[in-house]
């Protein structure tokens, strides 16, 4: 009964354990998984790359408030990327072309049906 018990509650810890760490993220296409390594490289320094990550810079918008903007599709994005850091002139900082496409893939998994902006 003693080992019953106990093999109980490791199985119940190992549960707990698993549910902690909340559910498994989705796994990222390939142009998606580059486009995150390119915004943990170039772009983490003034955004939130991924679900839940607040900007260090408050100026800069979170990649998911971004992803979430109502009616934002894929190609609305891309063209977005492309022109996104216009203003002010002083950023001095262009989303490669050839990056546009992997970082606009990586963003679209970030939305969410039920979003809310933290405010």
């Amino acid at each position: 009964m003693l080992k019953l018990l106990a093999a109980s509650a490791l199985l119940l810890s190992t549960a707990c354990a698993v549910n902690a760490a909340g559910p498994a993220q989705p796994q990222l296409s390939r142009s998606a998984q580059r486009g995150l390594d390119f915004a943990e490289q170039r772009c983490a320094a003034c955004h939130g790359v991924t679900a839940n990550a607040a900007s260090p810079n408050p100026e800069s918008p979170a990649f998911e408030d971004i992803a979430n903007t109502p009616g934002l599709t894929r190609e609305t994005l891309r063209t977005f990327l492309r022109d996104s850091h216009n203003f002010p002139e002083a950023m001095n900082f262009a989303v490669p072309p050839r990056r546009i496409r992997d970082l606009a893939d990586y963003m679209i998994t970030l939305q969410r049906p039920d979003y809310r902006p933290a405010i």
